[in-house]
């Protein structure tokens, strides 16, 4: 019964709405309703995640053909590599249905219902749920995954989570420094690979590791209209909103820094069994899949650029901190009228309050970058693609409209990105600053990776802010046409209108050093100009 129990607990998609494949007519959250990848696997885009690594860690694992028997005999999806914690898995040991369908999402060759990435390479690791398993094997877990492929997976999968109830430390509240959380921080940086995690969902309850800093935290929607355009009502519901005042600390960010990085499909959502069968799924499990799915086609494009040698890009694009600047710059807030102003966006984002992204603190309030129930918006690949696929463009020069930057910023000196035109009055403005905190292993043994036992320490967070100046502000010169200066977040982020045509730039600010002199960062913008 224990061990029921806990799989209950941890699984954060386990508690989701499932019922057999006959009982559905099935739509799809690849398409244009949803995050529109199905056409970057179409001509001339041709991307489905080839060569590409990206991993998954949760309590148990999809299962793999030719090692578990549940596997059906037609395989719907191919998984690289299965393992228990940081050892080979055994045959037919921890496989699970929940861990197989958020698999699936990401790389079933189903041709009836595709994964996003069908043709990545997935490694995956089950953590097991017996007594006396927590942090340090989760963390030892996600070590292991990060290591395969040679060292280079570009993204992890967490759809799984651990309550404060079972954090060892006196009083834990959601202060960044769980075991667990303080890993993905360090891992993030260490191994080079973006973590995407399942947000604190229902009542919470599971809320470790969304209190990190350096990865993506993933909210779901649900459709509206035919189109996923609305915060499921199942997602925690943002401080502030009566009784959940109580719960600051315990099921939300200590400190009012927001948790959401961005918005994907979780609601309904057809994927396969180990059997073969079909099923719908619902939960923020199934929409953090589609991010980390999204990584494996944006880099195997970025790949391609480096093959060919083209111009504008470096190995800068695999950078942990680019992925995440695109995909939340390109998220999606309100629809555009077909005039270009609201940078091309499909869909109007609404909270569970039916508000949208102009009614959020976040857009009113220039210390708050992102939404707490929305983060930057809504996940859409095709726009990530068109963001990633600009290229990287540094401030030694005027930039276009559209593009991103990985560079560094020392203390006292601002990095200064000047737009090459003139931009148009009444359009939007979308600038996205990110970089990391700063965790490092206390390595007992200096073999430098974990091991249990073993923990990490926060160095902190320096400061940067973000502005919209225009072209002939001085250095000096804090008169800003939209500004992000969180003191809490590593995330900043502008979405604002342009009220008059003209030349502008967009400047980054080092404002508070807590640790080293030099902080790298990376920077996506999306502009609309005069011509």
């Amino acid at each position: 019964m224990s061990k029921k129990l806990s799989w209950i607990l941890w699984g954060l998609g386990l508690s989701c709405v499932t019922a057999p494949a006959l009982a559905f007519i099935y739509r799809t959250s690849l398409d244009a309703t949803g995050i529109d990848a199905l056409r970057l696997h179409k001509p001339p885009y041709n991307l489905t995640g080839r060569k590409i690594a990206i991993g998954q860690v949760e309590i148990g694992r999809p299962g793999k053909f030719g090692v578990d028997k549940s596997v059906s005999k037609k395989p719907n999806l191919s998984v690289e590599g299965v393992f228990s914690r940081n050892e080979p898995a055994k045959s037919n040991s921890g496989v699970d249905t929940h861990a197989h369908n958020v698999a699936g999402i990401m790389v079933s060759n189903d041709k009836a219902f595709p994964g996003i990435a069908p043709n990545a390479r997935l490694y995956s690791s089950a953590v097991g749920a017996m007594k006396g398993l927590g942090q340090p094997q989760e963390c030892l877990s996600a070590q292991h995954i990060a290591l395969q492929n040679g060292g280079d997976i570009r993204a992890i999968n967490f759809s799984f989570g651990e309550p404060l109830s079972r954090d060892p430390r006196a009083n834990p509240i959601l202060d960044g420094n769980a075991l667990l959380t303080m890993c993905v921080d360090w891992s993030s940086r260490v191994h080079n690979v973006l973590y995407v995690v399942a947000g604190n969902q229902g009542k919470g309850g599971i809320p470790i590791p969304t209190d990190n800093y350096n990865a993506v935290n993933v909210a779901f929607s649900s459709r509206r209209e035919g189109i996923f355009s609305k915060v499921d009502v199942s997602n925690l519901a943002a401080v502030g909103e009566g009784a959940t005042r109580r719960l600051a600390g315990k099921e939300f960010n200590f400190d009012n820094r927001r948790s959401v990085g961005i918005v994907a499909p979780g609601y309904s959502i057809p994927t396969v069994n180990p059997n073969g069968s079909v099923k719908n799924v619902t939960g923020t499990s199934f929409a953090a899949p589609h991010v980390t799915a999204t990584v494996a086609l944006l880099q195997e494009f970025g790949d391609r650029m480096l093959r060919q040698k083209q111009p504008r890009w470096t190995t800068a694009a695999r950078r942990q901190e680019v992925m995440k600047v695109v995909l939340l710059n390109s998220a999606e807030k309100l629809r555009d009228e077909g005039n270009g102003l609201r940078l091309g966006m499909t869909r109007t984002l609404i909270d569970k309050q039916n508000k949208n992204w102009l009614e959020s603190d976040a857009y009113q309030d220039a210390k708050i970058p992102l939404d707490a129930q929305m983060g930057t918006g809504h996940l859409h690949a095709f726009r990530a693609y068109q963001q990633f696929s600009a290229g990287q463009f540094n401030s030694s020069q005027p930039v276009p409209p559209l593009g991103w930057d990985y560079g560094e910023i020392n203390l006292g000196t601002p990095v200064e990105y000047t737009l090459a035109k003139p931009l148009k009055a009444g359009s939007f403005v979308s600038v996205t600053l990110t970089w990391n905190r700063l965790v490092e292993l206390s390595d007992r043994n200096q073999n430098q990776m974990f091991d249990e036992g073993e923990n990490f320490r926060d160095r902190g967070l320096n400061n940067l802010n973000l502005y919209l100046v225009p072209v002939n502000a001085s250095p000096t010169d804090k008169g800003s046409i939209c500004a992000s200066t969180s003191e809490v977040d590593n995330v900043e982020h502008i979405f604002c209108p342009v009220s008059k045509a003209g030349n502008y730039k967009i400047r980054v600010e080092y404002a508070k050093q807590v640790h080293e002199p030099t902080q790298a960062y990376a920077i996506a913008w999306w502009t609309v100009s005069e011509n």
